[in-house]
């Protein structure tokens, strides 16, 4: 990313401000499969350590796994590594918000698929009003 990218845009990763300044006196506590870096540190209003996450590419919230999504929200207290049981053999890995794009579902019958569904099977009465 280019320094005036980070100066003028905020949806692709962090500005410049937040990276020198808004990060200053924050912790690394640990970063995540996709690139993203969570930081720990400062105060909120209620007196907890505050929660950052800085995207590694565009600004989109579904590209937090969900163990880290767990930590931001405080969840959970120990960063993911620490705190959670590993992943079983069975789980698939998170996969990012993909509505939108080309790969977004489309069931049978979408108007992307060619808009033609499956005929009624007859199974369904409409509601008539009595009286």
């Amino acid at each position: 990313m280019g320094i005036l990218t980070s100066i003028f845009t905020w949806w692709n990763g962090a500005t410049i401000g937040t990276r020198f300044y808004g990060l200053r006196g924050m912790t690394r506590v640990g970063d995540d499969a996709l690139g993203n870096v969570y930081y720990q540190g400062g105060a909120d209003t209620a007196g907890l350590p505050r929660r950052w996450v800085i995207y590694l590419g565009a600004n989109d919230a579904s590209r937090v796994p969900p163990d880290w999504f767990a930590w931001l929200h405080r969840q959970v207290d120990e960063i993911p590594d620490r705190s959670l049981p590993l992943q079983r053999a069975w789980e698939k890995p998170a996969v990012a918000n993909m509505t939108g794009t080309a790969l977004a579902y489309r069931p049978a019958g979408a108007m992307e698929k060619g808009g033609n569904r499956a005929a009624a099977t007859g199974d369904y009465e409409a509601w008539t009003p009595e009286g």
